[in-house]
Parts: structure tokens; sequence; C-alpha cells
């Protein structure tokens, strides 16, 4: 059985060692390769992964997509997936990085075990500029969850998912423009199959000011993040609409207006 990591980069030469080598070292019962997309970075970054490929006993395992041009953070992440040839798919972005060298064992056996699963993800610190600290950016959830409760928030990071490939044949056009990729990408998935969390933390997600959503102010996100939900609602069941509107209403600010029989109203209709 083979897995795939899909790492995607752009200028991370700060980082990506420790980006590879959490995937490296990874002990596994099944093989494994690393798409690795580099979208024209501007610095070390193309130096750092052929070292790795030519000097690293596990370089083989790396697939190097390294694009000429620049071609965007969505496209590149779509040329990453459609290049991974794993029964599942592991994600990691080339600034997070995995602390767990069992990880992927785990996570795989879970879903091995239980087809009813699409997604298998796990809990994951936060990396503040080399301070380790608590999640405090994503909602704490039950251990079993579905899209019902996907689409009222993101609760995953990227860098915990792994998830059954090829569970839909193409991605929908808004998916190419789209400024989010991995939780758009995650409720397209949870259409397939229930939601497990590992309750273990196994992967550290940097914050620094070069990272797309971490530079930008809260005014910029919120707009960013209410435009987004807007264009991914046509791809998904009623159901699951009413629940994203919910969530843009309380992105924007209307939602905590309502008084309570106007909430409770909104829920029954679900």
């Amino acid at each position: 059985m083979m897995v795939s990591i899909c790492m995607i980069t752009y200028n991370h030469e700060k980082y990506l060692k420790e980006a590879i080598d959490g995937v490296l070292n990874q002990k596994t019962n099944f093989d494994f390769e690393i798409v690795i997309a580099n979208d024209n970075s501007t610095d070390a970054t193309v130096l750092i992964i052929e070292d790795y490929i030519k000097s690293n006993p596990k370089g083989h395992k790396i697939k190097f997509l390294n694009n000429k041009v620049n071609i965007g953070m969505m496209p590149n992440f779509i040329n990453a997936i459609k290049n991974c040839t794993g029964k599942y798919i592991a994600l990691c972005e080339g600034d997070d990085y995995w602390t767990d060298e069992n990880k992927l064992q785990k996570q795989v056996d879970f879903l091995e075990k239980n087809k009813n699963y699409a997604i298998c993800f796990h809990l994951v610190n936060i990396d503040n500029n080399g301070t380790i600290v608590e999640d405090t950016l994503t909602k704490k959830v039950k251990q079993k969850t579905t899209i019902y409760d996907l689409a009222k928030c993101n609760y995953i990071h990227t860098c915990s998912v792994v998830y059954r490939n090829n569970l839909f044949p193409s991605f929908p056009d808004y998916f190419y423009k789209a400024p989010v990729g991995d939780y758009f990408l995650h409720l397209l998935n949870s259409r397939f199959g229930k939601i497990y969390c590992i309750n273990e933390f196994m992967a550290n997600y940097r914050m620094h000011v070069a990272s797309y959503w971490s530079s930008k102010k809260q005014e910029e996100r919120s707009k960013i993040w209410v435009d987004f939900l807007k264009g991914i609602m046509p791809n998904f069941s009623k159901k699951v609409q009413n629940y994203l509107q919910i969530q843009i209403e309380r992105t924007n600010g209307t939602y905590k207006r309502l008084n309570f029989f106007q909430k409770l109203k909104k829920y029954l209709n679900i």
C-alpha cells in the first residue's frame, strides 16, 4: 500500500528541512511518497529539496514538482494532489511539521479499520516564532464528527489530515480560484464519510508573518472568509448550506444581533 504526503511550498527555506524531516522520519509498515510542489520560489527552497533527493537515504521517496513560473497557491495545490498516487493522502505545508514518528501509521491504521470514515485528523500545537503554545485557533470538537459539524466552523489543521484519495472525480471550478483550499477539500471529502480525531498532539502549525493567513488583518480575513463560504455553498446539500450561512452570519456579525427565538428558528429549519 502507498500513502502520499502532499507538501506545497513557496519561499520556505527557513522551515522546509523541519517539514521534510518530519515526514521522512515516519515509521510505517507501508510505503509512502512525498509529493513536493514548489511554486517557483526565489530563495534556496529548490537547493534544499534537491539536496534531500541526492543525499538523504530516503530521498528516493520525494517526487519533486518544480514550477518554472509562479502559478499561484491553489493551482499548485491541485497539481500536487493530482500527482499523489497513494490510497491515502496526508497534508503538510512546507512551513509546518510533524512531531510524532508514528503519526501516519496511527491514522492509516484507523482508516483501514473504519471504512465509514473519510478523514482522520489529530490535535496540533502552535509554533509561534519558536515558542510552542496551545492551539487557540480552532474549536475543540467531539472525537467523531460529520460534515454538518465541519460546516459550522473549520476545526481541522492542514498538517493533521489524512484522507481517502479519489473520493470524487474532479475539483469544482471554484476550487481553482478559492482563497482557501484545505477547508474546501475537507468539506468535499466529508460528503463521503465521517471525520475522526485522534486526541494526540502529533504536529505543529507554524505562525509567522510570511504565511498567507497570518499576514492578514482580522477585517480582511473576515471578508475573505465570507466571500469564500458564499463561493463554496453551491457544492453542498441544502442542510450543509444552511450551516455555512449561519457561519457567514457569525463572521460578519449579523448573527449575534438576532434574539434567542430567531436563532432557534434558524437551527430548527436545518
